[in-house]
């Protein structure tokens, strides 16, 4: 059983403490919201209260006219109005509540929110699609110009006019799927919908923009998940070349996906306000700002038809999978390259076909959250799963074992798994370990009782690291000084996720010396090259990968130094001779093999290297190897589409009140596989927030509106989960061998929160004794018979 702990290595597998774990605790770590500069103003962004609309005028005389207020921008006065990844900055022409028409600048924040009340705006109301089903229809209005229609064979076609998002198309086409319908005993279809979700982080977007006197860059302090992506908006707002901008990222309060466009967007709002004031310029999203504009969890309309033969097996598969994409989008065509290459599972099938895309409507855009699509599909695959179980008389996890992907399996993109998949083993592990098929048969036979129990299971798997959806390299620099501390530096980001800490333990790996002497600070984009959006998982599987080299060549550098200060006279210096690993309890330095008593320390060795004129510093960059269904992206899809893949497998029991359709989760056991466990505390503590995200989506949260005005725009009626209503959760790690990832790890981030909804909604669909196709699983839904299997659609 390759469970956590059947690996041995010097500084993985170890649970060391968070490198910025005191500074959180104490108070001491400095956010965006918390710079403040001589001179500073305070900016303000005014939206619309319209779905779709054009800006007819702007009066704006009568906030200039009160005393403080600076400045007021319109769409007319930027220089840029809209950004390179399609989002404006400013907007004559509305097309969601919430986009930004006017921005104001005054010497205080009170003041700054004061002027916005007092612009004149006189809009132009205009026609609105909201729902996927309205932007199909053959009369919908047109979003955005971009948009394309689909063909009589329901494909997007370039050449017809629509709401579909062409750049977000992406098929799947493997065997022959006619073929295997006609084989099939029985045929299954069906329609599940997942909603839009908010990221509801705690610390809203933040930012602070000023002309640096010193170096006269343009630099900004901003709660960013993806620095460099922020500098691009910094830039173009100035119309300045990359090299004369600068961010640097502060502590940040949560993203899981969320702080990448809308705080781009602010950061480039700042920057025209401070250009033209020549003052720095803060600007801080209230929560209602933040709810407004930044980017949601999509929701999807995923149709799937699955063919069945009596012996239990999967043979055919095919669906179309679309999302609501919003107004705007520059992350739908990535999001769905993942959604389409995961569109059937994690299950061996020999025929499938399926179609993916986003619509364009006038809602507030989808962007990256936390799973990046497959939180959606996985609930609704994991679903038919069990209703096909159920139409073949079969148990859940007897379908499932059946079916599931293995070793020398090929996915739905022909992708040959060469490495260990242990989804078997964490299937059977962990339903010996919940008493699956005791509970399951007990809540099978559950009759006439207000409260109900049920038990599901959900297996998954993840393509690690970006794969064919985008370029994966990375950099990584680490430097020693003379007295033995190590300054690493990395162009991927802390997000809260414990990436600085992973990160010291995989160079300390390499260097053979502990990760207490190495710091780890923010992102500077002026002193590391960009190593790629932290998005994906990434940052351990793939962004790691420069890291792990740069710890082992600066390593040998230093080995090489204490060899010739170890040498015996006339003696040729020998750096195999030297103890791989540092002695910390010991004295701190290294030792000769052949005879332990020799030794010197760390810092002599690095003083010496120094004074002698050596290399202090090494540059490591990672570029993963080719996958070939990047050439087939939007024909077949078919081709090697990730470097590895990780696996999960999560059981869910939960308690229905039917008559208040309370559901009570009971107890949530998840499994991951991880291919080594870097450091076991933050990993759990990753599936913990993971598990508390996904009973979020599965039974309250959603981002409902009217006509395209949220209902909810703070947290007194967003409803997200506490501590109060974590479920009680035990974690189980497992450990395989796989050359795919950085020391063999593997990504965690968001599978830890992958099949949590799917298992949720199918131990609430057995207690109800009902297919559930809906999520969230609210006390409407569930104790009012709104539907569970379909219906409207926010």
């Amino acid at each position: 059983m390759p469970l956590f702990g059947n690996k041995t290595h010097a500084w993985l597998n170890k649970p060391v403490p968070r490198l910025d774990g005191v500074d959180k605790v104490t108070g001491r770590a400095v956010y965006a919201a918390d710079i403040h500069l001589p001179g500073m103003v305070y900016a303000a962004m005014l939206r619309s209260p319209y779905a779709h609309a054009d800006v007819l005028s702007i009066d704006a005389s009568k906030a200039l006219s009160m005393p403080g207020v600076l400045a007021v921008l319109t769409a007319m006065d930027a220089p840029k109005s809209r950004s390179w990844a399609d989002y404006p900055y400013l907007t004559d022409r509305v097309r969601y509540v919430g986009d930004t028409v006017a921005i104001v600048a005054a010497v205080t924040p009170e003041l700054a929110r004061e002027a916005l009340a007092a612009v004149r705006v006189e809009y132009r109301e205009l026609p609105a699609v909201f729902t996927i089903e309205e932007a199909l229809a053959s009369d919908a209005v047109r979003v955005r110009d971009k948009g394309v229609g689909l063909n009589a064979q329901g494909v997007p076609d370039a050449g017809l006019p629509g709401n579909v998002f062409f750049e977000s198309y992406f098929p799947i086409r493997k065997g022959n799927v006619a073929e295997g319908f006609a084989r099939a005993d029985l045929v299954l279809e069906r329609t599940f919908r997942t909603p839009m979700v908010e990221h509801a982080y705690i610390e809203p977007e933040a930012c602070v923009v000023f002309r640096n006197p010193v170096d006269g860059l343009y630099t900004g302090y901003a709660s960013c998940q993806n620095p460099y992506f922020t500098r691009r908006y910094l830039a173009e707002a100035l119309e300045l070349p990359v090299a004369r901008t600068r961010i640097i990222q502060c502590a940040v309060g949560g993203s899981f996906g969320g702080k990448e466009e809308l705080i781009g967007l602010m950061v480039g709002r700042a920057a025209m306000l401070s250009k033209l004031l020549d003052r720095p310029v803060r600007l801080v999203a209230s929560r209602e700002d933040s709810m407004l504009e930044s980017a949601k969890r999509h929701p999807f309309r995923c149709t799937y038809k699955v063919g069945l033969s009596r012996d239990g097996s999967i043979l055919a598969w095919e669906g179309s999978q679309v999302a609501n994409c919003g107004a705007y989008n520059n992350q739908t065509q990535y999001l769905n390259v993942r959604a389409a290459i995961h569109s059937a599972g994690a299950y061996r099938i020999e025929h499938v076909k399926t179609d993916t895309y986003g619509v364009f409507t006038n809602s507030i855009h989808g962007g990256a959250m936390r799973g990046y699509s497959s939180p959606q599909l996985i609930f609704a695959q994991e679903q038919l799963i069990n209703e096909a179980a159920r139409a073949l008389e079969l148990d859940p996890v007897e379908f499932r074992r059946r079916n599931l992907l293995r070793q020398g399996d090929a996915t739905a993109t022909d992708q040959i798994l060469r490495y260990e998949t242990v989804t078997h083993e964490m299937l059977d592990f962990m339903t010996q370990r919940t008493g699956f098929a005791e509970k399951f048969a007990a809540c099978e036979a559950q009759t006439g009782n207000v409260r109900r129990r049920g038990i599901g299971v959900a297996t998954c798997f993840r393509g690690c690291g970006l794969g064919a959806e985008g370029v994966d390299a990375s950099g990584a620099m680490l430097t020693v000084t003379e007295d033995g501390s190590v300054i690493a530096n990395c162009g991927l980001v802390e997000n809260g996720q414990g990436l600085r800490t992973a990160f010291a333990q995989i160079a300390a790996e390499g260097l053979g010396i502990g990760p207490e002497h190495i710091s780890f600070g923010g992102v500077d984009t002026s002193t590391m090259p960009d190593g790629g959006m932290t998005v994906a998982s990434r940052g351990t599987v793939m962004g790691a990968q420069a890291m792990r080299r740069a710890g082992i060549r600066l390593g040998r550098i230093l080995r090489e130094r204490a060899a010739a200060m170890l040498a015996a006279p006339g003696e040729e210096a020998d750096p195999e001779r030297i103890g791989p690993e540092f002695i910390g309890q010991d004295g701190d330095g290294y030792y000769r093999s052949d005879e332990p008593s020799r030794r010197v320390s760390l810092k002599e060795v690095c003083s010496a290297q120094l004074w002698s004129g050596g290399q202090m510093s090494v540059l490591e960059w990672f570029v993963p190897p080719f996958l070939s269904q990047s050439e087939n992206l939007h024909t077949t899809g078919q081709g090697d589409a990730f470097p590895t893949y990780a696996y999960g497998c999560c059981i869910a029991e939960v308690e229905v009140d039917l008559e208040t359709g309370v559901v009570d989760v009971l107890r949530v056991t998840s499994a991951h596989d991880l291919g080594t466990v870097v450091n076991p505390g933050t990993a759990k503590g990753q599936i913990y927030g993971g598990v508390l995200m996904g009973q979020g989506f599965a039974l309250h949260e959603e981002v409902e509106a009217r006509e395209g005005r949220p209902h909810a725009l703070n947290l007194d009626e967003y409803i997200i989960g506490t501590s109060l209503d974590m479920p009680p959760t035990e974690i189980h790690l497992f450990e395989c061998d796989d050359p795919g990832g950085t020391y063999g790890a593997k990504s965690l981030g968001e599978p830890a929160t992958e099949a949590v909804a799917a298992a949720i909604a199918g131990a609430v669909g057995q207690a109800l004794g009902k297919n559930v196709t809906r999520l969230p699983l609210n006390l409407e839904r569930v104790a009012l018979g709104k539907p569970l299997r379909g219906g409207e659609e926010v």
